[in-house]
């Protein structure tokens, strides 16, 4: 069975078709990169994965259940970061995820020992004691990351999680998502970055491209259109 499955998916904006006849297939352990130049649909497709907006036409299946934001079973499988993570003001780094862990079942000494190995995992140990208002826009990237491998999940969605962050956090972002992938998640990330897709091994499904989206990698993809808009106002939504 597919992670995630796009199916002829279509999306409109009040009632104009703004992205067309979208497929691909991910499978547990592999990441699929979608690309295209900005407006071509990448955030438009994440939001609908990750449940936020639905398909005008098509559907989409995750752990071969159809998109459902409301089902316990779908919020467990998927965690996104799709937009600007909404941090408390008054929440340090490892208080935010301590709530996360325990929001997931966990019991505090476990959830306080997750936190703390996240923030070890992605070198965030200074920010313990820190708020997310006082963090560089690196290391905020760094802590919205953080906030999902804080929680189980399947499917890993991601918006361009490269962006804001220098060389070496992009070299330990390749690697902390190869280790997601190896134990067997699948990852969906919209991204610019070829370094990131080339460390990954990733497939890319390419969105605007003329006469339809371009793959590669060893992965499965559909057949695609052409995006014609992506979302502006951007999104704002974490899982």
């Amino acid at each position: 069975m597919s992670a995630v499955l796009v199916e002829d998916a279509s999306f409109s904006r009040g009632g104009t078709p703004v992205l067309s006849n979208v497929d691909f297939v991910v499978a547990g352990g592999a990441v699929l990169c979608l690309t295209g130049a900005n407006g071509s649909g990448k955030t438009t497709v994440l939001r609908a994965i990750a449940g936020v907006v639905r398909p005008t036409a098509g559907r989409i299946l995750v752990g071969g259940e159809l998109v459902d934001e409301r089902s316990p079973a779908f919020r467990r499988r998927l965690a996104a970061v799709v937009g600007s993570v909404p941090f408390s003001l008054t929440m340090t780094a490892r208080e935010h995820l301590t709530a996360v862990s325990a929001s997931w079942g966990a019991r505090r000494r476990d959830a306080e020992s997750v936190a703390d190995a996240v923030l070890r995992r992605l070198g965030l140990e200074e920010l313990t004691g820190r708020f997310p208002h006082e963090l560089s826009s690196g290391q905020f990237q760094m802590l919205s990351l953080a906030s999902v491998l804080a929680r189980p999940f399947d499917v890993l969605v991601l918006d361009e999680p490269e962006q804001r962050l220098d060389a070496d956090r992009r070299e330990l972002l390749a690697r902390v998502l190869g280790e997601e992938r190896d134990r067997g998640a699948a990852v969906v990330i919209a991204t610019h970055s070829r370094a990131l897709r080339d460390a990954l091994q990733a497939s890319e499904f390419r969105l605007g491209a003329q006469g339809g989206e371009e793959q590669g990698g060893e992965e499965q993809g559909g057949e695609g259109r052409d995006g014609e808009r992506e979302d502006s106002e951007g999104s704002q939504h974490a899982a």
